[in-house]
């Protein structure tokens, strides 16, 4: 399958085809004669494809052989020429009366579709494998092709696309580099915005303009999550994000947030405190920075994820503190509503060897009751160890006037 779209893409037409190589292997392996692709960010990975249209029913039909077939809606297939690889021919869109109808279905067309294309039939030798686990491929989706293609035999792919793009290639590399050089301004913003009376939308406006704006040399993009604020005692709950009230002096405030550069995802999480932080918190952070950092000198290549979590709760324990939750998760591409990969998590149950190249948001965050404390760092896999990405001040991080008076350097951005 040679590239033939029109568009510039961030990757080569080499790469794209290693891909999709490596997608086809798996799918041999799982017994799988096509493979039906709904996750966005999925189909960026293989086809470059990228718009605002995962709202309404899209996919790529990937054969075990021959070329892939992208369907979306009428009005997005008609320019997705602009940003996807494939020739025109490969695009096809359904038609605007599908769209959000109670009784019929984008993927009811979409089927018949395929008939005409002669596509069914050949994947009807084996298995089809189905992205059961997408957040946009719904149970009336399924329903619609169950129905409309009785002879195959639909099976879960689990997550199939998503492992093979647990390991980057060093164009990959490239990008997530791009995309921390914008998270370190974002965060830098936020520190800078974070002050005793601000309101937490105004921190929130800062951190978005940092994330879009990007460097002289390259803009951001929309990050899949918005930033993240937990503040006072509510920094005792993950993921909120913010509201309207003001700062008060003494609190907590946690900040997670992500720099986005064509789709590639770097996480971070800071906390900062405008003005005294209180003894407990103090001592949580203490503990957490600790516990980063033994898991940050225990990553390597051929390191077993279990390890890391291992480091991880040994030296929580010796501060007498416990995490239930995993402490992070593979990073790449991202689409709404998350820049997870959904296949590796660090925690003691995983037995996924470290592999050059892997890519993790190391999240070390501490939930307690009326209180908490975030600390995280996106790291690359080495041969040698670990690449940190980002270069942040960690600790407890003065903001407002604390941060004027204690005059601490503002860290460099990578290159």
């Amino acid at each position: 399958m040679d590239p033939t779209g029109t568009a510039t893409q961030a990757f080569s037409a080499e790469e794209f085809a290693v891909r999709l190589a490596a997608v086809r292997a798996r799918m041999q392996e799982q017994g799988l004669n096509a493979l039906v692709v709904t996750d966005p960010a999925n189909i960026y990975y293989l086809t470059g494809y990228n718009a605002w249209s995962f709202y309404t029913p899209q996919l790529v039909f990937v054969p075990d052989a021959g070329d892939m077939v992208l369907y979306a809606r009428e009005m997005d297939a008609n320019g997705a020429f602009r940003t996807t690889w494939l020739d025109e021919a490969n695009i096809v869109g359904y038609p605007e009366s599908y769209v959000h109808r109670p009784h019929v279905h984008p993927f009811d067309w979409v089927a018949y579709s395929m008939r005409q294309r002669h596509l069914v039939a050949k994947a009807a030798r084996g298995c089809v494998g189905l992205e059961m686990d997408s957040h946009f491929f719904s149970p009336k989706a399924y329903r619609a092709l169950y129905n409309a293609i009785p002879e195959w035999t639909l099976v879960d792919s689990f997550e199939l696309v998503n492992w093979v793009r647990s390991v980057k290639s060093p164009a990959e590399i490239a990008l997530m580099r791009r995309a921390a050089s914008v998270t370190n301004l974002a965060m830098r913003a936020a520190g800078d915005a974070i002050d005793v009376g601000v309101r937490q939308c105004d921190v929130a406006a800062a951190i978005s303009h940092a994330q879009i704006t990007g460097t002289p040399e390259f803009g951001g993009d929309y990050t899949a999550i918005v930033p993240m604020l937990p503040t006072g005692a509510s920094a005792d709950t993950p993921h909120l994000t913010w509201t309207d009230e003001r700062l008060r002096p003494d609190e907590a405030v946690i900040v997670e947030l992500a720099g986005a550069v064509r789709r590639y995802h770097v996480p971070l999480a800071r906390t900062f405190v405008p003005g005294r932080p209180a003894p407990r918190v103090q001592r949580l952070a203490a503990a957490t920075d600790h516990g980063l950092a033994a898991v940050l000198e225990t990553v390597a290549a051929g390191v077993p994820v279990h390890e890391l979590a291992q480091a991880w709760n040994h030296t929580l324990f010796e501060y007498g503190y416990e995490k239930p939750s995993r402490i992070g998760y593979s990073i790449g591409v991202g689409y709404p509503p998350d820049w997870g990969e959904r296949t590796i998590s660090l925690r003691s149950e995983d037995q996924t060897v470290l592999r050059e190249n892997m890519t993790f948001h190391l999240m070390c965050g501490m939930w307690m009751d009326g209180y908490g404390y975030e600390v995280s760092e996106s790291i690359r896999v080495t041969d040698a160890g670990v690449e940190v990405l980002t270069d942040h001040a960690r600790g407890l991080l003065p903001a407002g006037a604390a941060q004027r008076a204690a005059a601490i350097p503002t860290p460099k951005d990578q290159p």
